[in-house]
């Protein structure tokens, strides 16, 4: 996503209109609006005065992706009892959809087995919650998939 995209975003996200911006930042709506379509790009101290109007850092005014964004809010708004209510293997098998095939070719009670030892053995050693345990085995498999890939 180029600047002026990210810029525009954030605003929306913000319920600002570009006039409620420039009259904030002391500047026209019409540099506002070159600044959300590439035409200009703000200076330095205009940019921090936008992360601080759209409560992000700079970093994150600079790289705002909206779907990140709206992904995190989701978690963040996300409880048990939701969780609970989601088929997330359906959810996730419409994008990917060899998570609603691989039951038919995958030895699952051998990987379960094997999962289940690992498992047990981060609870016992760090004293984790079987929930937490979990989450800490996931995030081990990704770190070692994202490995693989970049290595190759």
């Amino acid at each position: 996503m180029n600047l002026g995209n990210s810029l525009f975003h954030a605003r929306k996200r913000c319920g600002l209109s570009q006039e409620d911006v420039a009259e904030k930042l002391g500047v026209s709506r019409q540099t506002v609006s070159k600044w959300e379509t590439d035409e200009t790009i703000p200076d330095i101290r205009q940019s921090k005065k936008m992360a601080v109007l759209y409560h992000l850092s700079l970093d994150e005014l600079i790289d705002f992706d909206l779907e990140l964004t709206e992904i995190q809010e989701a978690i963040e708004k996300n409880n048990e009892e939701t969780d609970e209510k989601i088929d997330w293997t359906n959810a996730w098998g419409k994008k990917y959809p060899v998570l609603l095939k691989y039951q038919e070719k995958v030895n699952i009670p051998n990987y379960a087995h094997r999962l289940n030892v690992m498992l047990d053995e981060i609870e016992q050693e760090y004293h984790f919650s079987k929930q937490d345990a979990m989450l800490v085995l996931k995030d081990i498999l990704y770190h070692v998939w994202k490995k693989r890939n970049n290595c190759k």
